[in-house]
């Protein structure tokens, strides 16, 4: 096998040699790794099953059963989440009326509930963790059934609660928020909502980690794995008009939208989470599934779904029954507490916890990254750098390649502050490129691929 790498990497390590980066080692996130509790997450999960169903079309009146009980009760818990860190979450609802939907006929008020923790310097950049309030049975419009949605998706929701409660004891330069959303059966809507909130408010979303099942470990083909995450991206953007398209067909990036390269950061961020690992699926979502990813990604900002590996269909969109089938076997249906393995759910949202924490720590991602070399030896990059409070916590900047078929990053320099580096003897024709910003306590962005079809968005 031919080995590529000596020889090229000798000049560009040299070149960075002078500059110093900032350690690489991050012990807050080190503890954030490992604070998410178990036991806290299934007594949110059972208080959440408690509420017999959480479909969209439930009862919004009762302090015991369906969705506005469950949702006043979030509400509550990110209130007194934030009476503990004194008052450092703003709790609000988003929502707004839906009707002649296929799965909301009639008209209804879609209620998700929010909590934002403010950054300390650049607070219009957001960092979001989103679970799904809503649950169904096997027929999408039954309202009044029992439906406990344990794992689809309590365990979301509980993830969020609980990365809340170990965020919000440190503080970082970004803003995170923590969304509980509904009508996600029903059709994505509180999504829709929020993304449509955010674009009018004019949010800088970096990141969206939607998590959509998160504490099943035991799947239906019969393997129970309790250490590996998925994290499902998109390829190219779903805004991407066609002039971009035609660019994207000469110069790449199919493999490298701010998604997938938001999926590469996260499985980067798992390192700090003993015994997970983090699968990453290459596709928007499951085969004819959808989550609450997709309406941020449809409104132009880098989202993902992060969930469990192996899952257990029976568990998921089914009527409470036990049937026997023609061997004989008996076969339980229905997403009961039983099937949810909370020291999964745990790791899963310390995973979350870490790559929130980066995120909001980090500068912000380079903006207007372009790249040069045609006919030449060398590949030159440039970016635009921030000004004012978003450079406050600023070292500098790291230059990251790989080979075209390599499925991560592969090989980096540190180039410190400044807008362009060249790569000497780096032929742009033979590798990916792209630059990721880096904080004095050493946090990274997530790396940009140049052009639009790796773009974050600007400043």
């Amino acid at each position: 096998m031919r080995r590529y790498l000596p020889a090229l990497l000798a000049l560009p390590i040299a070149a960075a040699a002078a500059q110093t980066p900032p350690p690489a080692y991050n012990p807050r996130l080190q503890a954030i790794g490992t604070a998410p509790q178990a036991s806290r997450i299934e007594a949110d999960i059972r208080k959440l099953v408690s509420f017999g169903t959480r479909h969209t079309l439930s009862d919004t009146k009762s302090d015991t059963r369906g969705i506005g009980a469950a949702r006043r009760w979030i509400f509550d818990e990110f209130q007194r989440i934030s009476k503990d860190c004194g008052g450092c979450l703003e709790v609000r609802y988003s929502s707004d009326i839906v009707s002649g939907e296929k799965r909301i006929p009639e008209p209804t008020e879609v209620v998700s509930v929010i909590a934002i923790q403010r950054g300390t310097s650049d607070p219009n950049r957001y960092a979001i963790m989103s679970g799904d309030i809503d649950s169904r049975v096997s027929d999408v419009m039954n309202a009044t059934s029992d439906s406990p949605g344990a794992n689809d998706n309590a365990s979301g929701i509980a993830g969020t609660l609980e990365a809340a409660r170990v965020l919000t004891k440190y503080r970082f330069p970004g803003s995170i928020v923590y969304a509980a959303l509904s009508g996600e059966e029903q059709g994505l809507f509180g999504g829709k909502i929020l993304a449509a909130e955010a674009k009018k408010d004019g949010w800088r979303i970096e990141a969206v980690l939607n998590n959509d099942m998160i504490g099943n470990s035991c799947g239906i083909d019969g393997i129970c794995d309790n250490r590996t995450a998925r994290v499902f991206s998109e390829g190219t953007r779903a805004v991407e008009t066609a002039e971009e398209a035609n660019a994207r067909r000469f110069t790449g990036g199919e493999l490298d939208s701010p998604s997938r390269n938001l999926g590469r950061y996260i499985a980067k961020m798992g390192e700090y989470v003993p015994n997970l690992e983090v699968m990453q699926v290459y596709r928007l979502d499951r085969f004819g599934r959808g989550g609450h990813h997709r309406p941020f990604n449809e409104a132009g900002f880098p989202a993902v779904r992060v969930m469990e590996t192996h899952e257990h269909y029976d568990r998921q969109h089914q009527d409470l029954r036990t049937e026997t089938d023609a061997h004989g076997r008996r076969r339980v249906y229905g997403d009961t507490i039983d099937g949810v393995d909370f020291a999964f759910a745990a790791r899963l949202t310390a995973l979350n916890a870490v790559a929130l924490a980066a995120l909001a720590s980090a500068p912000p991602p380079p903006a207007q990254v372009k790249i040069e070399g045609a006919v030449g030896p060398d590949t030159t990059l440039r970016w635009q750098r921030p000004t004012g409070r978003q450079a406050s916590n600023l070292a500098g900047y790291k230059v990251y390649w790989r080979l075209t078929t390599d499925p991560q990053w592969t090989h980096s320099a540190y180039v410190g502050d400044v807008d362009s580096h060249t790569l000497e003897n780096v032929v742009i024709d033979n590798w990916f490129f792209g630059v990721a910003a880096v904080a004095k306590d050493g946090s990274e962005s997530p790396v940009v691929f140049p052009g639009a079809a790796g773009s974050f968005g600007g400043y």
